[in-house]
């Protein structure tokens, strides 16, 4: 069973339980990892908060250099990553090396230039002068969708700030977490700066986000989750950074390239098996364009081969884990019970082992439905019609997440104008590929705060005034 990384060093759990981590293409055991204790939580965060006052005082362009080198050890052993995350999580090895490795060593590289570029002292306001300075230690609480992405936009944004961490990935597809921390250790970062736990959400997450010496804690994950980390960091008054669920739409405009539309919103439906927050797993298209649309997409989904991760032609690997899949099955269920027309796919699994789910779409979708407004993290995409362009922005606020959509029209300003009527927290205009930059959160049910770039960085920081 591997161990936990606390204060620099490789450590068994307080506890004795392990977690079998199950390759979801095979349903066979692979690995096994603790289950941490409140304890083990504890202990970390004791890490974090002593080796605190050194990191905040060692000078931006040292932590950069830090980031950097961690940066040229991930990036050495990109293939071995892509290798664990496609067994541990079930993506195709291609997707595993170009988004679950590639995305974050962009987005590590990018905070080791931030970390050197940023300024730290802000300026004058009047007479004073403003400094921001790094907030503290921070709890990063990952969810399995995008296993070393989502830890890396933590860890890396807290470290470039001067802020020392404690990691909990999710004990659903935990390796990437592990991999990280060896890749940070094998950079040299000085003991305590980084600590990793694994173990359950009621546990040591809880741990760590009600924990009085944790100072900002950062959640991937459900909605219902996130709700439970605000409230118990709401007692001690922390900082809570909060990446929640979405149910994004792609909204076709009458004049818009149909066919480009609908297989790129296909492409990012059923991207990562359909198991991303920010998929756009609702299509809206103009009504008289609607069954041709229809066509596209079930042509488009036709393509998208599910198989072994490690088949070069292999488009859609295995959902996470037996449990997923069977909420992915109801939900399926529930669409075809609730009157949406099954046009492609459906709950019945595929031949062969695996927790396969054929990629899906529905036809015939109305508002309301509960497969329209409730996310699903599988291969399934809804298709809705719409006769204006006020229905469809109507259509796409009317969810109660807002984290991410598209809008396709063949005149840019249109789109655009469309674009920001959308209560989202990003939109994709007319294709616009996703930027490693630009802040990354949502509205409402979907979030609080921002990863990435400059707004990423920003969590961890505090502004203090020197009034002079």
């Amino acid at each position: 069973m591997r161990r936990l990384y606390i204060n620099g060093s490789w450590i068994p759990s307080s506890g004795g339980d392990g977690i079998d981590v199950v390759n979801p293409a095979t349903e066979q055991v692979i690995d096994r990892v603790p289950v941490g204790t409140r304890a083990d939580a504890v202990a970390a965060v004791a890490a974090a908060r002593e080796a605190f006052p050194r990191w905040a005082a060692t000078a931006p362009a040292a932590r950069a250099k830090f980031l950097t080198v961690a940066g040229e050890v991930l990036a050495a052993r990109a293939e071995r990553i892509a290798r664990v995350i496609a067994a541990d999580l079930g993506a195709p090895y291609g997707l595993a090396l170009r988004l679950h490795v590639g995305l974050p060593l962009r987005v590590l590289r990018s905070y080791a230039r931030l970390a050197a570029e940023y300024r730290f002292d802000a300026g004058r306001a009047g007479d004073a002068l403003v400094v921001c300075e790094p907030a503290g230690v921070a709890a990063a609480i990952t969810s399995w969708t995008l296993p070393l992405h989502l830890p890396v936009c933590k860890v890396a944004a807290a470290l470039a700030a001067g802020c020392t961490v404690v990691l909990k990935p999710s004990e659903v597809a935990p390796l990437a977490a592990y991999e990280l921390a060896e890749v940070l250790h094998e950079a040299g970062l000085p003991p305590g700066v980084f600590n990793l736990v694994s173990g359950s959400g009621p546990v040591v997450g809880e741990a760590l986000a009600g924990h009085p010496d944790v100072d900002v804690v950062s959640f991937t994950g459900a909605t219902a989750t996130g709700r439970r980390v605000a409230a118990l960091a709401a007692d001690s008054v922390k900082r809570v950074v909060l990446e929640l669920g979405g149910k994004s739409a792609s909204v076709i405009l009458p004049d818009a390239d149909l066919a480009a539309a609908v297989r790129a919103t296909v492409e990012s439906a059923f991207l990562n098996s359909g198991q991303t927050c920010a998929a756009w797993s609702r299509m809206l298209v103009h009504q008289d364009h609607y069954d041709e649309a229809v066509r596209l997409a079930v042509a488009a989904a036709r393509e998208h081969r599910v198989g072994d991760p490690f088949a070069a032609d292999t488009r859609i690997g295995p959902l996470v884990s037996a449990a997923h899949r069977e909420r992915v099955r109801r939900a399926i269920i529930r669409g075809e019970e609730e009157g949406a027309r099954l046009v492609c796919g459906g709950a019945e699994p595929p031949p062969g082992p695996g927790y396969h789910v054929a990629p899906t779409v529905f036809a015939g979708v109305e508002p309301g439905m509960t497969i329209e407004r409730e996310e699903i993290l599988g291969p399934v995409l809804t298709m809705i019609p719409y006769t204006t362009v006020d229905e469809a922005v109507e259509i796409a606020n009317g969810t109660p997440y807002g984290l991410s959509g598209a809008v396709w029209a063949g005149d840019r300003e249109r789109a655009l104008a469309v674009a920001r009527r959308l209560r989202t927290g990003q939109v994709h205009v007319n294709g616009g590929a996703f930027g490693h930059l630009a802040p990354f959160g949502g509205y409402r049910r979907s979030g609080v705060g921002r990863e990435l770039g400059v707004a990423g960085l920003e969590e961890y920081l505090e502004v203090k005034a020197l009034h002079l």
